[in-house]
Protein backbone atom coordinates (compact mmCIF):
# COMPACT_ATOMS: atom_id res chain seq x y z
CA UNK A 1 0.00 0.00 0.00
CA UNK A 2 1.04 3.27 -0.97
CA UNK A 3 1.16 6.30 1.27
CA UNK A 4 2.26 9.54 -0.83
CA UNK A 5 0.52 12.03 1.41
CA UNK A 6 0.72 15.62 2.14
CA UNK A 7 2.72 14.84 5.03
CA UNK A 8 5.14 12.42 3.38
CA UNK A 9 5.94 14.97 0.55
CA UNK A 10 6.57 17.28 3.44
CA UNK A 11 9.23 14.84 4.97
CA UNK A 12 11.06 14.26 1.34
CA UNK A 13 10.62 18.38 0.29
CA UNK A 14 12.75 19.01 3.57
CA UNK A 15 15.55 16.18 2.88
CA UNK A 16 15.96 16.77 -0.48
CA UNK A 17 16.25 20.56 0.38
CA UNK A 18 18.71 19.88 2.87
CA UNK A 19 20.59 17.58 0.85
CA UNK A 20 20.54 19.70 -2.74
CA UNK A 21 20.48 23.32 -1.96
CA UNK A 22 23.70 24.69 -3.45
CA UNK A 23 24.07 21.43 -5.24
CA UNK A 24 25.03 21.51 -9.25
CA UNK A 25 23.09 19.57 -11.85
CA UNK A 26 25.90 17.65 -13.57
CA UNK A 27 23.48 14.79 -15.26
CA UNK A 28 19.86 14.27 -16.52
CA UNK A 29 18.57 10.84 -17.98
CA UNK A 30 15.15 9.71 -19.25
CA UNK A 31 15.12 6.02 -18.35
CA UNK A 32 11.27 6.03 -19.07
CA UNK A 33 8.20 7.53 -20.65
CA UNK A 34 7.49 8.99 -16.68
CA UNK A 35 10.93 8.98 -14.86
CA UNK A 36 13.91 11.05 -14.72
CA UNK A 37 17.15 10.80 -13.21
CA UNK A 38 19.18 13.91 -11.93
CA UNK A 39 22.64 13.56 -11.19
CA UNK A 40 23.60 16.56 -8.14
CA UNK A 41 27.02 17.05 -7.33
CA UNK A 42 26.95 19.01 -3.62
CA UNK A 43 29.86 19.31 -1.24
CA UNK A 44 32.10 16.87 -3.37
CA UNK A 45 29.52 14.21 -3.41
CA UNK A 46 27.60 12.65 -6.47
CA UNK A 47 23.54 11.98 -5.31
CA UNK A 48 21.25 10.46 -7.99
CA UNK A 49 17.66 12.11 -7.88
CA UNK A 50 15.14 9.89 -8.94
CA UNK A 51 11.45 11.82 -9.94
CA UNK A 52 8.89 9.96 -11.60
CA UNK A 53 5.18 10.64 -12.75
CA UNK A 54 4.04 7.36 -12.89
CA UNK A 55 0.16 6.83 -12.41
CA UNK A 56 0.85 4.44 -9.70
CA UNK A 57 4.35 4.87 -8.07
CA UNK A 58 4.92 8.74 -8.65
CA UNK A 59 7.74 9.87 -6.42
CA UNK A 60 10.36 11.50 -5.93
CA UNK A 61 13.82 10.31 -3.39
CA UNK A 62 17.17 9.80 -3.86
CA UNK A 63 18.25 6.44 -5.56
CA UNK A 64 21.05 3.63 -5.11
CA UNK A 65 18.98 1.77 -8.03
CA UNK A 66 20.78 1.24 -11.44
CA UNK A 67 18.88 1.97 -14.38
CA UNK A 68 19.16 1.72 -18.20
CA UNK A 69 19.12 4.39 -20.38
CA UNK A 70 17.47 4.98 -23.94
CA UNK A 71 20.19 5.38 -26.62
CA UNK A 72 18.49 8.16 -27.94
CA UNK A 73 17.39 10.96 -25.35
CA UNK A 74 13.67 12.06 -25.31
CA UNK A 75 12.64 15.56 -26.58
CA UNK A 76 11.72 16.18 -22.92
CA UNK A 77 14.89 15.49 -21.64
CA UNK A 78 16.50 17.42 -24.15
CA UNK A 79 15.26 20.29 -23.08
CA UNK A 80 15.84 19.81 -19.71
CA UNK A 81 19.47 19.46 -20.15
CA UNK A 82 19.21 22.22 -22.21
CA UNK A 83 17.78 24.73 -19.52
CA UNK A 84 19.21 22.96 -16.16
CA UNK A 85 22.49 20.92 -17.14
CA UNK A 86 25.09 22.95 -15.26
CA UNK A 87 22.47 24.65 -13.08
CA UNK A 88 22.80 25.31 -9.42
CA UNK A 89 19.74 24.34 -6.91
CA UNK A 90 18.31 27.01 -4.56
CA UNK A 91 15.93 25.09 -2.83
CA UNK A 92 13.08 22.61 -2.50
CA UNK A 93 10.02 23.33 -1.23
CA UNK A 94 6.55 21.70 -1.03
CA UNK A 95 3.18 24.39 -2.05
CA UNK A 96 1.30 24.43 1.22
CA UNK A 97 0.63 21.12 2.73
CA UNK A 98 0.34 19.61 -1.02
CA UNK A 99 1.63 16.80 -3.10
CA UNK A 100 3.29 19.28 -5.12
CA UNK A 101 6.84 19.94 -5.06
CA UNK A 102 8.75 22.86 -6.71
CA UNK A 103 12.63 22.83 -6.98
CA UNK A 104 14.34 26.02 -7.89
CA UNK A 105 17.04 26.26 -10.33
CA UNK A 106 19.73 29.19 -10.85
CA UNK A 107 21.38 29.43 -14.51
CA UNK A 108 22.38 31.33 -17.13
CA UNK A 109 20.81 32.34 -20.40
CA UNK A 110 22.57 32.20 -23.87
CA UNK A 111 23.81 35.82 -23.17
CA UNK A 112 25.33 35.24 -19.81
CA UNK A 113 22.51 36.63 -17.37
CA UNK A 114 21.05 34.74 -14.79
CA UNK A 115 17.82 32.82 -15.40
CA UNK A 116 15.51 30.93 -12.56
CA UNK A 117 13.92 27.41 -13.66
CA UNK A 118 11.43 25.64 -11.67
CA UNK A 119 10.82 22.18 -11.57
CA UNK A 120 7.53 21.29 -10.72
CA UNK A 121 6.51 18.04 -9.36
CA UNK A 122 2.89 16.84 -9.19
CA UNK A 123 2.24 13.85 -7.24
CA UNK A 124 -1.45 13.22 -7.98
CA UNK A 125 -1.86 9.59 -9.19
CA UNK A 126 -2.87 9.41 -12.81
CA UNK A 127 -2.97 13.24 -13.14
CA UNK A 128 0.97 13.17 -11.49
CA UNK A 129 3.52 15.49 -14.01
CA UNK A 130 6.67 17.14 -14.42
CA UNK A 131 6.82 20.49 -15.78
CA UNK A 132 9.20 22.78 -16.08
CA UNK A 133 8.21 26.53 -15.75
CA UNK A 134 9.94 29.80 -16.31
CA UNK A 135 10.19 31.67 -13.39
CA UNK A 136 9.48 35.22 -14.41
CA UNK A 137 7.09 34.72 -17.21
CA UNK A 138 5.35 31.81 -15.40
CA UNK A 139 5.37 29.70 -18.71
CA UNK A 140 5.36 26.31 -19.02
CA UNK A 141 8.40 25.19 -21.17
CA UNK A 142 7.84 21.82 -21.18
CA UNK A 143 5.90 18.99 -19.26
CA UNK A 144 6.73 15.02 -19.35
CA UNK A 145 2.73 14.55 -19.97
CA UNK A 146 0.89 17.29 -22.21
CA UNK A 147 -2.78 17.78 -21.30
CA UNK A 148 -5.00 19.81 -23.69
CA UNK A 149 -8.04 22.04 -22.78
CA UNK A 150 -9.45 19.29 -24.15
CA UNK A 151 -8.78 16.81 -21.69
CA UNK A 152 -8.21 19.32 -18.74
CA UNK A 153 -10.98 22.35 -18.70
CA UNK A 154 -9.42 23.94 -16.23
CA UNK A 155 -5.43 24.31 -17.55
CA UNK A 156 -3.73 23.42 -19.78
CA UNK A 157 -0.21 21.31 -19.64
CA UNK A 158 1.75 22.19 -22.58
CA UNK A 159 4.66 24.18 -23.88
CA UNK A 160 4.11 28.18 -24.10
CA UNK A 161 1.33 27.90 -21.64
CA UNK A 162 1.10 30.15 -18.28
CA UNK A 163 1.62 27.71 -15.66
CA UNK A 164 -2.04 27.09 -13.23
CA UNK A 165 -1.63 25.47 -10.11
CA UNK A 166 -3.87 22.08 -10.11
CA UNK A 167 -7.68 23.74 -8.75
CA UNK A 168 -7.97 23.79 -5.14
CA UNK A 169 -10.57 22.07 -3.30
CA UNK A 170 -11.03 24.03 -0.49
CA UNK A 171 -9.18 22.36 1.98
CA UNK A 172 -7.69 23.92 5.52
CA UNK A 173 -3.83 23.78 5.68
CA UNK A 174 -3.25 21.37 8.84
CA UNK A 175 0.67 23.06 9.31
CA UNK A 176 -0.90 26.61 9.35
CA UNK A 177 -3.75 26.10 12.64
CA UNK A 178 -3.66 25.44 16.16
CA UNK A 179 -5.68 22.66 17.87
CA UNK A 180 -8.50 24.47 18.38
CA UNK A 181 -9.40 25.39 14.88
CA UNK A 182 -8.72 21.45 14.15
CA UNK A 183 -12.04 20.87 16.76
CA UNK A 184 -14.01 23.39 15.46
CA UNK A 185 -14.05 22.27 11.86
CA UNK A 186 -15.10 19.30 12.87
CA UNK A 187 -18.84 18.04 13.45
CA UNK A 188 -18.90 14.94 16.57
CA UNK A 189 -22.40 14.68 15.91
CA UNK A 190 -21.90 14.06 11.87
CA UNK A 191 -19.98 10.54 12.93
CA UNK A 192 -17.34 8.88 10.13
CA UNK A 193 -14.85 11.47 11.94
CA UNK A 194 -12.11 9.92 9.99
CA UNK A 195 -13.41 10.70 6.60
CA UNK A 196 -14.48 14.66 7.64
CA UNK A 197 -10.32 14.62 8.69
CA UNK A 198 -9.53 13.76 5.16
CA UNK A 199 -12.05 15.71 3.37
CA UNK A 200 -11.57 19.12 5.39
CA UNK A 201 -7.58 19.25 5.76
CA UNK A 202 -4.95 19.60 3.05
CA UNK A 203 -3.07 16.43 2.48
CA UNK A 204 -4.09 14.06 4.98
CA UNK A 205 -4.56 10.91 4.12
CA UNK A 206 -6.79 8.00 5.34
CA UNK A 207 -4.17 6.51 7.17
CA UNK A 208 -3.16 9.19 8.69
CA UNK A 209 -6.83 10.42 9.72
CA UNK A 210 -7.42 6.29 11.08
CA UNK A 211 -4.09 7.53 13.51
CA UNK A 212 -5.39 10.49 15.06
CA UNK A 213 -8.69 8.94 15.85
CA UNK A 214 -6.85 6.10 17.40
CA UNK A 215 -4.27 8.42 19.69
CA UNK A 216 -7.44 10.10 20.86
CA UNK A 217 -9.27 6.74 21.47
CA UNK A 218 -13.02 7.94 20.77
CA UNK A 219 -12.92 10.32 23.43
CA UNK A 220 -14.34 14.05 23.70
CA UNK A 221 -12.53 16.65 22.17
CA UNK A 222 -9.62 17.78 23.95
CA UNK A 223 -8.41 14.15 23.00
CA UNK A 224 -8.67 14.99 19.29
CA UNK A 225 -6.89 18.48 19.56
CA UNK A 226 -4.01 16.71 21.88
CA UNK A 227 -3.81 14.04 18.95
CA UNK A 228 -3.88 16.41 15.85
CA UNK A 229 -1.21 18.65 17.82
CA UNK A 230 1.04 15.79 18.44
CA UNK A 231 1.26 14.40 14.79
CA UNK A 232 1.11 18.24 13.73
CA UNK A 233 4.22 18.88 16.21
CA UNK A 234 6.41 16.18 14.95
CA UNK A 235 5.74 16.98 10.91
CA UNK A 236 6.66 20.91 11.69
CA UNK A 237 9.46 20.08 13.68
CA UNK A 238 10.43 17.70 11.11
CA UNK A 239 10.81 14.63 13.71
CA UNK A 240 10.28 11.78 11.17
CA UNK A 241 10.64 7.96 11.56
CA UNK A 242 10.84 6.75 8.14
CA UNK A 243 9.61 3.40 8.59
CA UNK A 244 7.70 -0.05 6.54
CA UNK A 245 5.33 -2.00 8.29
CA UNK A 246 5.34 -5.47 6.68
CA UNK A 247 1.41 -7.33 6.80
CA UNK A 248 -0.76 -8.67 5.09
CA UNK A 249 -0.52 -5.05 2.63
CA UNK A 250 3.27 -3.64 3.41
CA UNK A 251 3.33 0.46 3.90
CA UNK A 252 5.43 3.17 4.57
CA UNK A 253 5.12 6.09 6.35
CA UNK A 254 7.37 9.08 7.85
CA UNK A 255 5.75 9.08 11.43
CA UNK A 256 5.59 6.50 13.94
CA UNK A 257 1.49 4.34 13.89
CA UNK A 258 0.35 3.07 16.77
CA UNK A 259 -2.62 2.43 15.13
CA UNK A 260 -1.04 -0.41 12.67
CA UNK A 261 0.68 -3.36 13.98
CA UNK A 262 3.14 -5.39 11.57
CA UNK A 263 6.67 -6.40 11.71
CA UNK A 264 8.79 -2.90 11.61
CA UNK A 265 11.63 -1.96 9.38
CA UNK A 266 12.81 1.46 10.04
CA UNK A 267 15.33 3.35 7.87
CA UNK A 268 17.97 6.22 8.40
CA UNK A 269 16.20 8.49 5.55
CA UNK A 270 13.39 9.08 3.50
CA UNK A 271 14.98 8.33 0.45
CA UNK A 272 16.54 4.42 2.17
CA UNK A 273 12.62 3.98 2.78
CA UNK A 274 10.98 4.96 -0.56
CA UNK A 275 13.96 3.79 -2.57
CA UNK A 276 13.15 0.04 -0.86
CA UNK A 277 9.87 -0.11 -0.83
CA UNK A 278 9.46 1.13 -4.45
CA UNK A 279 12.13 -0.26 -6.15
CA UNK A 280 11.20 -3.42 -6.71
CA UNK A 281 7.68 -2.33 -7.77
CA UNK A 282 8.41 0.15 -9.94
CA UNK A 283 11.07 -2.19 -12.01
CA UNK A 284 8.55 -5.22 -12.42
CA UNK A 285 6.20 -2.31 -13.76
CA UNK A 286 8.44 -1.34 -15.86
CA UNK A 287 9.48 -5.16 -17.17
CA UNK A 288 5.59 -5.88 -17.35
CA UNK A 289 4.98 -3.14 -19.99
CA UNK A 290 8.37 -3.21 -21.71
CA UNK A 291 7.45 -7.54 -21.90
CA UNK A 292 3.41 -6.97 -22.52
CA UNK A 293 3.21 -8.05 -26.26
CA UNK A 294 5.99 -10.99 -25.45
CA UNK A 295 3.82 -12.52 -22.47
CA UNK A 296 0.59 -11.92 -24.54
CA UNK A 297 2.42 -13.76 -27.38
CA UNK A 298 3.91 -16.17 -24.83
CA UNK A 299 0.49 -16.66 -23.63
CA UNK A 300 -1.25 -17.19 -26.78
CA UNK A 301 1.07 -19.77 -28.20
CA UNK A 302 0.88 -22.06 -24.88
CA UNK A 303 -3.02 -21.57 -25.28
CA UNK A 304 -2.30 -23.22 -28.95
CA UNK A 305 -0.52 -26.19 -27.86
CA UNK A 306 -2.54 -27.33 -25.30
CA UNK A 307 -5.73 -27.21 -27.65
CA UNK A 308 -3.35 -29.11 -29.91
CA UNK A 309 -2.92 -31.27 -27.30
CA UNK A 310 -6.32 -31.62 -26.97
CA UNK A 311 -6.89 -33.01 -30.64
CA UNK A 312 -3.92 -35.49 -30.19
CA UNK A 313 -5.79 -37.30 -26.98
CA UNK A 314 -8.75 -37.60 -29.43
CA UNK A 315 -7.19 -38.98 -31.99
CA UNK A 316 -4.96 -41.51 -29.23
CA UNK A 317 -8.28 -42.66 -27.56
CA UNK A 318 -9.70 -43.28 -31.25
CA UNK A 319 -5.98 -45.02 -32.16
CA UNK A 320 -6.55 -47.64 -29.42
CA UNK A 321 -9.81 -49.09 -31.02
CA UNK A 322 -7.51 -49.33 -34.12
CA UNK A 323 -8.01 -53.45 -34.05
CA UNK A 324 -11.81 -52.72 -34.01
CA UNK A 325 -11.71 -52.13 -37.94
CA UNK A 326 -8.87 -54.53 -38.40
CA UNK A 327 -11.60 -57.11 -37.10
CA UNK A 328 -14.81 -55.50 -38.53
CA UNK A 329 -12.83 -56.05 -41.97
CA UNK A 330 -12.01 -59.89 -41.69
CA UNK A 331 -15.97 -60.46 -40.81
CA UNK A 332 -16.88 -58.67 -43.92
CA UNK A 333 -14.71 -60.36 -46.06
CA UNK A 334 -15.95 -63.59 -44.46
CA UNK A 335 -19.68 -62.96 -45.09
CA UNK A 336 -19.11 -60.92 -47.94
CA UNK A 337 -22.08 -63.16 -49.97
CA UNK A 338 -24.27 -61.60 -47.62
CA UNK A 339 -23.77 -57.92 -48.26
CA UNK A 340 -25.66 -56.66 -51.96
CA UNK A 341 -24.64 -52.92 -53.26
CA UNK A 342 -26.38 -50.18 -51.09
CA UNK A 343 -27.02 -51.73 -48.13
CA UNK A 344 -25.91 -49.62 -44.58
CA UNK A 345 -25.41 -52.40 -42.31
CA UNK A 346 -25.09 -56.18 -42.40
CA UNK A 347 -25.58 -58.65 -39.05
CA UNK A 348 -22.18 -60.78 -39.18
CA UNK A 349 -21.58 -64.14 -36.75
CA UNK A 350 -18.53 -62.85 -34.61
CA UNK A 351 -16.20 -65.36 -34.70
CA UNK A 352 -13.43 -63.63 -32.35
CA UNK A 353 -16.18 -62.80 -29.58
CA UNK A 354 -16.38 -65.72 -26.94
CA UNK A 355 -19.62 -66.73 -27.68
CA UNK A 356 -19.72 -66.58 -31.57
CA UNK A 357 -23.09 -63.80 -30.92
CA UNK A 358 -23.67 -61.52 -34.33
CA UNK A 359 -22.40 -58.25 -34.78
CA UNK A 360 -23.62 -55.48 -36.88
CA UNK A 361 -20.98 -53.73 -39.25
CA UNK A 362 -22.04 -50.07 -40.95
CA UNK A 363 -21.66 -49.70 -44.31
CA UNK A 364 -21.26 -47.10 -47.13
CA UNK A 365 -24.04 -47.89 -49.19
CA UNK A 366 -22.37 -45.97 -51.95
CA UNK A 367 -19.73 -48.46 -51.61
CA UNK A 368 -19.42 -51.69 -53.13
CA UNK A 369 -19.00 -55.28 -50.40
CA UNK A 370 -15.59 -55.05 -51.51
CA UNK A 371 -15.14 -51.40 -51.60
CA UNK A 372 -16.42 -51.68 -47.70
CA UNK A 373 -14.00 -54.12 -46.37
CA UNK A 374 -11.21 -52.30 -48.38
CA UNK A 375 -11.98 -48.60 -46.23
CA UNK A 376 -11.96 -50.47 -43.14
CA UNK A 377 -8.83 -52.39 -43.44
CA UNK A 378 -7.59 -48.64 -44.87
CA UNK A 379 -8.91 -47.03 -41.32
CA UNK A 380 -7.25 -50.05 -39.20
CA UNK A 381 -3.56 -48.60 -41.06
CA UNK A 382 -4.03 -45.16 -40.85
CA UNK A 383 -4.97 -45.08 -36.83
CA UNK A 384 -1.77 -47.80 -36.32
CA UNK A 385 0.21 -46.16 -38.02
CA UNK A 386 -1.51 -42.55 -36.75
CA UNK A 387 -0.66 -43.61 -33.00
CA UNK A 388 3.48 -43.58 -33.25
CA UNK A 389 2.75 -40.06 -35.03
CA UNK A 390 0.56 -39.29 -32.90
CA UNK A 391 2.82 -40.00 -29.56
CA UNK A 392 5.74 -38.41 -31.34
CA UNK A 393 3.61 -34.95 -31.80
CA UNK A 394 2.28 -35.00 -28.45
CA UNK A 395 5.75 -34.71 -27.04
CA UNK A 396 6.72 -32.36 -29.50
CA UNK A 397 3.87 -30.16 -27.94
CA UNK A 398 3.99 -30.74 -24.09
CA UNK A 399 8.36 -29.95 -25.24
CA UNK A 400 6.96 -26.96 -26.34
CA UNK A 401 4.72 -25.81 -23.60
CA UNK A 402 7.37 -26.79 -20.78
CA UNK A 403 9.73 -24.55 -22.43
CA UNK A 404 7.25 -21.65 -23.49
CA UNK A 405 6.21 -21.29 -19.83
CA UNK A 406 9.65 -21.60 -18.86
CA UNK A 407 10.03 -18.24 -20.48
CA UNK A 408 6.97 -16.88 -18.85
CA UNK A 409 8.75 -17.32 -15.40
CA UNK A 410 11.43 -15.68 -16.39
CA UNK A 411 10.40 -12.70 -17.95
CA UNK A 412 8.58 -12.78 -14.67
CA UNK A 413 11.58 -11.91 -12.81
CA UNK A 414 13.64 -10.66 -15.41
CA UNK A 415 15.58 -7.14 -14.86
CA UNK A 416 14.74 -4.63 -17.51
CA UNK A 417 18.18 -5.17 -19.62
CA UNK A 418 17.04 -9.19 -19.26
CA UNK A 419 14.14 -8.66 -21.88
CA UNK A 420 15.84 -8.05 -25.09
CA UNK A 421 17.37 -10.95 -24.88
CA UNK A 422 14.40 -13.22 -24.28
CA UNK A 423 13.54 -11.37 -26.95
CA UNK A 424 16.35 -12.03 -29.17
CA UNK A 425 16.36 -15.75 -28.16
CA UNK A 426 12.71 -16.21 -29.63
CA UNK A 427 13.36 -14.60 -32.74
CA UNK A 428 16.36 -17.18 -33.17
CA UNK A 429 13.89 -19.58 -32.74
CA UNK A 430 11.45 -18.76 -35.31
CA UNK A 431 8.61 -17.55 -32.75
CA UNK A 432 9.32 -13.87 -33.49
CA UNK A 433 10.33 -11.83 -36.66
CA UNK A 434 13.31 -10.59 -36.78
CA UNK A 435 13.51 -6.90 -37.46
CA UNK A 436 15.05 -5.37 -40.35
CA UNK A 437 17.18 -2.38 -39.91
CA UNK A 438 17.12 -1.14 -43.40
CA UNK A 439 19.62 2.09 -43.74
CA UNK A 440 20.62 1.86 -40.08
CA UNK A 441 23.87 1.06 -38.13
CA UNK A 442 24.45 -2.92 -37.56
CA UNK A 443 23.29 -3.18 -33.81
CA UNK A 444 26.09 -4.10 -31.72
CA UNK A 445 26.78 -7.15 -30.29
CA UNK A 446 26.34 -7.31 -26.45
CA UNK A 447 27.02 -10.16 -24.49
CA UNK A 448 24.88 -11.90 -21.57
CA UNK A 449 25.30 -10.53 -18.42
CA UNK A 450 23.79 -12.98 -15.80
CA UNK A 451 22.94 -10.99 -12.23
CA UNK A 452 25.65 -11.22 -9.46
CA UNK A 453 25.40 -12.27 -6.13
CA UNK A 454 27.93 -12.53 -3.05
CA UNK A 455 27.36 -15.17 -0.50
CA UNK A 456 28.12 -14.16 3.06
CA UNK A 457 32.22 -15.20 2.77
CA UNK A 458 32.15 -13.21 -0.20
CA UNK A 459 32.19 -15.58 -2.92
CA UNK A 460 30.80 -14.56 -5.97
CA UNK A 461 27.76 -16.40 -7.63
CA UNK A 462 25.97 -15.88 -11.00
CA UNK A 463 22.72 -16.33 -11.49
CA UNK A 464 21.41 -16.95 -15.36
CA UNK A 465 17.65 -15.16 -15.67
CA UNK A 466 17.27 -16.27 -19.12
CA UNK A 467 17.98 -19.04 -21.66
CA UNK A 468 21.04 -16.92 -22.74
CA UNK A 469 22.37 -15.99 -19.37
CA UNK A 470 22.01 -19.70 -18.83
CA UNK A 471 23.93 -20.90 -21.93
CA UNK A 472 26.73 -18.23 -21.25
CA UNK A 473 27.12 -18.53 -18.07
CA UNK A 474 27.44 -22.61 -17.91
CA UNK A 475 29.45 -22.80 -21.46
CA UNK A 476 31.38 -19.81 -21.66
CA UNK A 477 32.20 -18.29 -18.22
CA UNK A 478 32.32 -21.11 -15.50
CA UNK A 479 35.40 -22.82 -15.26
CA UNK A 480 35.03 -27.43 -15.48
CA UNK A 481 35.94 -27.53 -11.94
CA UNK A 482 33.20 -24.94 -10.60
CA UNK A 483 29.91 -25.66 -8.73
CA UNK A 484 26.79 -25.91 -10.73
CA UNK A 485 23.54 -25.81 -9.44
CA UNK A 486 20.08 -26.14 -10.54
CA UNK A 487 16.62 -26.93 -9.30
CA UNK A 488 15.80 -30.85 -9.81
CA UNK A 489 13.17 -31.39 -12.39
CA UNK A 490 12.12 -27.86 -12.12
CA UNK A 491 12.96 -25.15 -14.51
CA UNK A 492 14.92 -22.73 -13.72
CA UNK A 493 17.97 -20.73 -13.69
CA UNK A 494 21.42 -21.92 -13.87
CA UNK A 495 23.62 -21.09 -10.83
CA UNK A 496 27.27 -21.03 -10.54
CA UNK A 497 29.66 -20.53 -7.53
CA UNK A 498 32.81 -19.45 -8.51
CA UNK A 499 34.55 -21.33 -6.33
CA UNK A 500 36.12 -25.01 -6.81
CA UNK A 501 35.41 -25.89 -3.30
CA UNK A 502 32.80 -23.77 -1.39
CA UNK A 503 31.75 -23.66 2.10
CA UNK A 504 28.88 -25.34 3.43
CA UNK A 505 26.93 -22.12 4.14
CA UNK A 506 27.73 -20.79 0.19
CA UNK A 507 26.51 -23.86 -0.75
CA UNK A 508 23.09 -23.64 0.81
CA UNK A 509 22.67 -19.70 -0.23
CA UNK A 510 23.03 -20.56 -4.12
CA UNK A 511 20.65 -23.23 -3.64
CA UNK A 512 18.45 -20.74 -2.15
CA UNK A 513 19.26 -18.97 -5.22
CA UNK A 514 18.40 -21.77 -7.37
CA UNK A 515 15.39 -22.55 -5.86
CA UNK A 516 14.25 -18.54 -5.61
CA UNK A 517 14.77 -18.30 -9.71
CA UNK A 518 12.86 -20.94 -10.15
CA UNK A 519 8.69 -22.64 -11.16
CA UNK A 520 9.15 -22.86 -7.05
CA UNK A 521 9.37 -19.89 -5.89
CA UNK A 522 7.11 -20.14 -3.85
CA UNK A 523 7.16 -23.31 -2.28
CA UNK A 524 9.08 -24.67 0.91
CA UNK A 525 11.96 -27.70 0.95
CA UNK A 526 13.05 -27.48 -2.90
CA UNK A 527 15.32 -29.86 -4.29
CA UNK A 528 18.27 -28.29 -5.81
CA UNK A 529 20.87 -30.60 -7.98
CA UNK A 530 24.62 -29.12 -7.44
CA UNK A 531 27.85 -30.92 -9.17
CA UNK A 532 30.41 -29.91 -11.28
CA UNK A 533 30.42 -28.20 -14.54
CA UNK A 534 32.10 -31.07 -16.32
CA UNK A 535 29.42 -33.29 -15.53
CA UNK A 536 26.94 -30.56 -16.95
CA UNK A 537 26.17 -31.11 -20.98
CA UNK A 538 23.53 -29.55 -23.54
CA UNK A 539 22.29 -32.23 -25.76
CA UNK A 540 22.45 -31.86 -29.46
CA UNK A 541 19.51 -30.04 -30.92
CA UNK A 542 18.17 -28.95 -27.64
CA UNK A 543 16.40 -25.76 -26.86
CA UNK A 544 18.27 -22.76 -25.49
CA UNK A 545 18.79 -23.46 -22.00
CA UNK A 546 18.47 -27.17 -21.83
CA UNK A 547 21.14 -29.71 -20.46
CA UNK A 548 21.75 -32.67 -19.01
CA UNK A 549 23.77 -33.37 -15.72
CA UNK A 550 25.48 -36.29 -13.70
CA UNK A 551 27.27 -37.60 -10.07
CA UNK A 552 25.13 -34.82 -8.62
CA UNK A 553 24.04 -34.71 -5.02
CA UNK A 554 20.81 -32.84 -3.69
CA UNK A 555 19.97 -30.31 -1.38
CA UNK A 556 16.58 -29.08 0.26
CA UNK A 557 16.00 -25.48 0.87
CA UNK A 558 13.02 -22.68 1.10
CA UNK A 559 13.75 -19.49 -0.89
CA UNK A 560 13.83 -16.72 1.01
CA UNK A 561 13.40 -13.23 -0.46
CA UNK A 562 14.64 -11.47 2.41
CA UNK A 563 18.27 -13.76 2.12
CA UNK A 564 18.18 -12.64 -1.44
CA UNK A 565 18.76 -8.94 -0.70
CA UNK A 566 21.41 -9.44 1.88
CA UNK A 567 23.58 -11.71 -0.97
CA UNK A 568 23.29 -8.72 -3.40
CA UNK A 569 25.48 -6.54 -1.77
CA UNK A 570 29.00 -6.23 -2.10
CA UNK A 571 31.42 -8.51 -0.07
CA UNK A 572 32.83 -7.00 2.68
Amino acid sequence: MMVFDGIVTRAVAHELDSNLSSGRVLKIYQPTDTELLFTIRQYGENKQLLISSHSTYARLHFTNDKYENPAEPTMFCMMLRKYLSGSFIESVKQLENERIIHIHFQTKNEIGDVSLKTLIIELMGKHSNILLVDEERQVILDSIKHVSHAQNRHRSILPGSSYISPPSQGKTNPMTIDGETFIKKLDFNGGKLDQQIVRTFMGISPLLSREIIHLAGLSNSAAYRKAFEKIQSMALHNKYEPHIIHAEKSLFYVLPLESLSGKKQSFHTISDMLDTFYSGKAERDRVKQKAGDLLRFLTNEVKKNQRKLTKLDQTLEEAKHADKYQRDGELLTAHMHLVKQGDKQVEVVDYYGPDQSTRTIKLNENKSPSENAQALFKKYHKLKKSKQMVEEEKKKAIDEINYLEEIIDQIESAREQDIEEIREELQEQGYLKKKVNKGKQKKKITKPEPETFYASDGTLILVGKNNKQNEYLTNRIARKDEIWLHTKDIPGSHVVIRSTDPSEETLIEAAQLAAYFSKSKNSSSVPVDYTQIRHVKKPSGAKPGFVTYDSQKTVYVTPDEGNLSKLKREPD
